[in-house]
């Protein structure tokens, strides 16, 4: 019998490892296979002028990606600015404060967000969002626009990454041991005081992983922000101005590139960019979660 759960043992850990390996395999091939795509225009061009130069004029063989990367991260920013701190409440109500058929149906509620196409975000975007920028909150601050923004990306795409965010917070509150909640009150803390020094401080790392998936998430949202920014690739001055991301630019051109030299090449480098900065947010993200992990 002990042999029995000794050899079952290691095929399960064997398994693992082979999964886990494969994982990564598939990971190194999409790296490998984009670097080879971007060989053309690197060899043509400088890897610096590529990455910080603003000019984007295919036809002059010019591939600037500033402006798009810009857009990137601002968009991604904004959306998690707007995002955390609401989701954040949100799942210390429904886990604390909420009646269990609330919680109930509000995990129904956010399960089926999250399940909504992105395009579906898109057009609500465009018939809702974009209209109210442009009629009632850009003339606030005297502004005259069409509504296609960067503000309207960061609003669609903080809608969309909300239902993981939540999700994994709730999971996070749920996994909290009562006695250390019970203990608490016990000794005459408040509800809140308890949120706030307990629950909170407890699951401050669990936390900081949420809003990193929420935001590997929004660095690459593609079809929404394509439809409510405006894709004009500048740096913009205001939330109220059009903007470019990195997705939208390869979701928008990667069909028309065949009859232009490097076309293909630099849309792929755009891909291997987007893809190494997210790699490196996580990477970075990991190594500070495991030093607050240590300090605590």
């Amino acid at each position: 019998m002990a042999a029995g759960r000794i050899t079952k043992d290691r095929i399960a850990r064997i398994c693992m490892v082979l999964t886990t390996a494969a994982v990564n395999i598939v990971l190194l091939l999409v790296l490998l296979g984009l670097f080879a795509k971007s060989g053309p225009v690197l060899k043509q061009n400088n890897l610096l002028q590529l990455i910080f130069s603003s000019e984007w004029s295919p036809l002059k063989g010019q591939f600037g990606l500033f402006n798009f990367i810009f857009g990137t991260f601002t968009v991604t920013f904004l959306a998690i600015i707007i995002s955390a701190p609401l989701c954040l409440l949100t799942a210390v109500y429904l886990s604390e404060y909420s009646s269990r058929r609330l919680l109930y149906w509000a995990k129904l509620f956010i399960d089926m967000l999250a399940g909504i196409p992105a395009v579906v975000y898109g057009v609500w975007g465009v018939l809702v969002i974009i209209p109210l920028i442009r009629d009632y909150f850009a003339p606030l601050f005297g502004k005259a626009v069409t509504g296609y923004s960067l503000l309207a990306g960061g609003i669609v795409l903080s809608i969309m990454v909300s239902p993981i965010i939540i999700s994994v917070l709730l999971e996070i509150f749920s996994s909290i041991e009562n006695e250390l909640k019970e203990s608490s009150l016990s000794l005459g803390a408040t509800k809140w005081q308890t949120v706030k020094h307990v629950i909170l401080k407890k699951s401050l790392s669990g936390i900081i992983s949420a809003v990193i998936l929420g935001t590997s998430r929004a660095l690459g949202g593609t079809m929404a922000v394509l439809m409510v920014t405006g894709n004009v690739a500048v740096i913009p001055d205001s939330i109220f101005d059009p903007i470019y991301t990195i997705p939208s630019l390869i979701a928008n051109n990667y069909g028309e590139m065949l009859s232009i030299p490097l076309y293909d090449s630099a849309l792929m480098f755009a891909g291997l960019v987007l893809l190494l900065i997210i790699l490196a947010f996580n990477i970075a993200s990991r190594l500070m979660l495991l030093k607050y992990r240590r300090e605590v």
